[in-house]
């Protein structure tokens, strides 16, 4: 019961950061933009626990599971599902622009001449970039650059090889569920910090982009949350009722995840208090350290929403009218090309400069984004993060092992 209190109170003093967040960055944006450090300091502690929370947790959670062919069923049903939802969200989003057509009346015009348009990072996704994105060289490097796809290909392939051994493995299985349990304590003790962590990232993007900017680019702001909304409550919510997900209960487990994920735009700070809350929700360790982390590289349902309105927005601003079938090869395209980016700065951005450049339009539409991308990025990750706390929900329901607490 008090550990209950404890989180319930956690959470609302999360929420109340936010709120002193947003208040600050409005009345003293000069005082908010000076609160970075705080926010940073808070990051960065989440960061240092995911690389060994994860290995502790799916290492002991594979070895616990002992059936090599249970895990692969469960990694093919994790992808299935990963599939289905991110088509979803792409033709929600593909909807609302069709709809709404935020981009009529915006200029493609740079706001800061042609060079800014040169900002962001270049990447080139093939086939070979997403294989050498997904198997590590070095298990110490991809820890250390956070690099979570790779560490759960690791520690997947190593609890599978402690698993086959038995009973000769026992002493690192040991060291493992430790590790992941002290990794927890030490996740408990960092989100004390949260309220002051995420009131200062929030106090950061309100103060320093200002409420100018939703008006500019008002139309298209309102779209990106309504599509959202849309998603979650005619997906998302399909899906709960469809795999018979208690609802209070997922609730309470995912809004203190989704409110870190939303005010930080970090999908690594939620991490950490989403793998616990859904284990202590009811999904089982093996499946909750699969499913969760992986979905982070290819169940990103709030950013392929966004990929799919971008695209057609920037369209609109230039002017240019794409046929029925061009949109479905858009979709195509982007359904292929945002998956195995995970860890690529500033990746949703990335991947729609190297769409709108094979389709034609202009590249300079994706400047425009760039005075409102924090705003869009806040919603699309914490999205992110609800959709594959679902999705672990989800392979629990289908493999019979969800067993929901109150």
């Amino acid at each position: 019961m008090g550990r209950t209190v404890k989180r319930h109170s956690l959470t609302a003093w999360i929420f109340l950061g936010m709120a002193v967040g947003v208040a600050l960055g409005i009345w003293a944006p000069s005082f908010a933009q000076r609160l970075s450090p705080l926010s940073n300091v808070f990051l960065r502690l989440i960061r240092s626990i995911i690389a060994p929370l994860l290995f502790g947790t799916l290492v002991s959670g594979m070895a616990g599971a002992g059936d090599l062919k249970r895990m692969g069923r469960i990694g093919l049903k994790a992808l299935i599902y990963f599939e289905v939802v991110t088509t979803l969200a792409l033709f929600v989003g593909l909807g609302v622009v069709n709809l709404l057509r935020p981009g009529e009346g915006v200029p493609i015009r740079p706001p800061g001449g042609a060079a800014a348009a040169t900002v962001l990072p270049q990447t080139q996704t093939s086939f070979s970039s997403i294989l050498d994105n997904v198997f590590p060289a070095s298990i110490v490097d991809a820890m250390a650059r956070n690099d979570v796809l790779q560490v759960v290909v690791f520690s997947f392939l190593f609890g599978a090889a402690c698993a086959a051994i038995g009973g000769k493995a026992a002493p690192v299985v040991s060291f493992a569920a430790a590790l992941a349990e002290v990794m927890f304590r030490y996740t408990r003790y960092v989100m004390y910090l949260a309220p002051l962590g995420v009131g200062a990232a929030i106090a950061v993007t309100v103060g320093s982009k200002g409420a100018a900017v939703l008006f500019g680019l008002g139309k298209l702001i309102a779209a990106m949350y309504l599509a959202l909304a849309l998603f979650v409550i005619g997906v998302l919510g399909a899906v709960i009722v469809l795999f018979r997900i208690p609802f209070s209960s997922f609730f309470r487990a995912v809004r203190e995840p989704f409110a870190i994920a939303f005010s930080t735009a970090s999908s690594e700070a939620a991490l950490p208090v989403a793998l616990e809350n859904m284990e202590r929700f009811g999904v089982p360790k093996h499946i909750v350290g699969f499913v969760l982390p992986t979905g982070y590289s290819f169940n990103l349902d709030g950013t392929t929403l966004y990929l799919s309105l971008a695209s057609l927005f920037i369209a609109q601003a230039a002017g240019i009218r794409l046929t029925i079938g061009e949109q479905f090869f858009m979709l195509l395209t982007l359904m292929l090309t945002s998956k195995g980016v995970a860890g690529v700065p500033r990746a949703a951005l990335v991947i729609l400069a190297g769409t709108v450049a094979t389709f034609r339009l202009p590249v300079e539409g994706v400047s425009i984004l760039l005075g409102v991308d924090a705003l869009l990025d806040m919603a699309r990750t914490s999205v992110n993060v609800l959709g594959n706390c679902l999705a672990s929900a989800v392979v629990a329901r289908w493999e019979g092992y969800l067993e929901p607490r109150a």
